[in-house]
């Protein structure tokens, strides 16, 4: 009896707590919004950033003013003109040395041709055979001698490359042999022998008796021979023993 009594009343309590409108719950209702609080204390400052990107440069400023005149100078020694003069005028020796010089190697050196023992220059004067001779001697050298093919050839190369067709060389009629025929020497006045270079023309008339002083020799672009007026002007070759350079010969001294 007395459990059952229990029973019911516990049973009672639960319907009222179940059946009371007011429902308690663990869920939070957020109150009205509250008066705004006093401003905190300022705060470590932070880190330096980056760099920015560089500005526009800025317009060139106004000329400034000129600055104060400086402190006169001392005066200065008296100068020693006659020892300077002589130290100008060497100078100006020394200088004039180098000009030609110069001049060598931009027309001589820089024009020459070479072969395995001699140099060979083509001078642009026009000359008549003896003066073309007389320059190449007081050049160092004598006219050139076409001897064999190869230097034949290598002259007449540098003739044509000059845009030229014909000029002087070394070779001249000196006398008539016994049976009539004329006989040539070298400007070195040694007889012509193994190598000859004649044109046709002059093949064919070797045997005529020979025109008014043509006895001087031509050399053409085309490595021919012509026998020439002694007394026509054009270019020459003239030609320097290498055996001889450094004091002892060697290339022209003089381009003049």
């Amino acid at each position: 009896m007395s459990h059952l009594l229990r029973l019911f009343l516990y049973l009672s309590g639960f319907y009222f707590i179940f059946a009371s409108p007011e429902v308690c719950t663990n869920s939070l209702i957020p109150g009205a919004k509250g008066d705004q609080g006093e401003a905190g204390e300022q705060g470590e400052e932070g880190k330096l950033g980056k760099n920015g990107p560089p500005g526009l440069s800025g317009d060139k400023g106004p000329k400034g003013f000129n600055g104060a005149v400086g402190v006169k100078g001392k005066a200065g020694a008296t100068c020693d003109c006659g020892r300077y003069r002589k130290v100008v005028g060497k100078l100006d020796e020394n200088l004039g040395k180098l000009m030609n010089t110069v001049k060598f190697v931009k027309t001589v050196v820089l024009g020459l041709k070479e072969a395995e023992e001699r140099y060979y220059l083509l001078v642009k004067e026009s000359k008549k055979f003896r003066e073309a001779s007389m320059n190449c001697k007081l050049r160092g050298g004598t006219l050139a001698m076409p001897k064999t093919s190869s230097i034949n050839s290598l002259m007449a190369d540098y003739i044509s490359q000059a845009g030229l067709t014909r000029a002087y060389v070394g070779v001249q009629a000196q006398r008539k042999d016994m049976d009539g025929a004329r006989s040539y020497i070298y400007a070195d006045s040694t007889s012509l022998r193994e190598f000859a270079a004649w044109s046709q023309e002059e093949q064919l008339h070797s045997w005529l008796p020979p025109a008014t002083n043509s006895s001087c020799v031509e050399l053409l672009s085309t490595g021919t021979w012509n026998n020439v007026d002694c007394e026509a002007t054009m270019f020459f070759i003239c030609e320097f023993p290498k055996s001889r350079r450094r004091g002892r010969g060697g290339p022209p001294a003089s381009t003049s």
